[in-house]
């Protein structure tokens, strides 16, 4: 069965919400556990397929919007990456 082509996403966003951007199927599509969305952005970055690359990073948006920056470290593997650049400019 072939499948319509994704509406293409809005800039700025105008919704939280995939759904209200982006077709079913689609959505559906990066429902995902987080690490194999990032392996998509990964591949879609590599492979130069624009589409994929940015419905996951859509989905990756919509999924952290709004979390703490404690959040963000923990999800991005950031650990302490944040605290030497604040105490560098405490320091000053």
């Amino acid at each position: 069965q072939e499948k319509e082509s994704m509406n293409e996403i809005p800039k700025p966003l105008t919704s939280v919400v995939l759904g209200e951007m982006v077709q079913e199927f689609y959505c559906d599509f990066v429902k995902v556990d987080r690490q194999i969305l990032f392996e998509l952005i990964t591949a879609a970055n590599f492979l130069d397929i624009k589409p994929l690359l940015d419905l996951t990073c859509l989905a990756v948006a919509i999924s952290i919007k709004g979390l703490s920056v404690k959040e963000l470290k923990e999800i991005f593997n950031l650990g302490d990456l944040g605290n030497s650049v604040d105490e560098a400019r405490h320091k000053k």
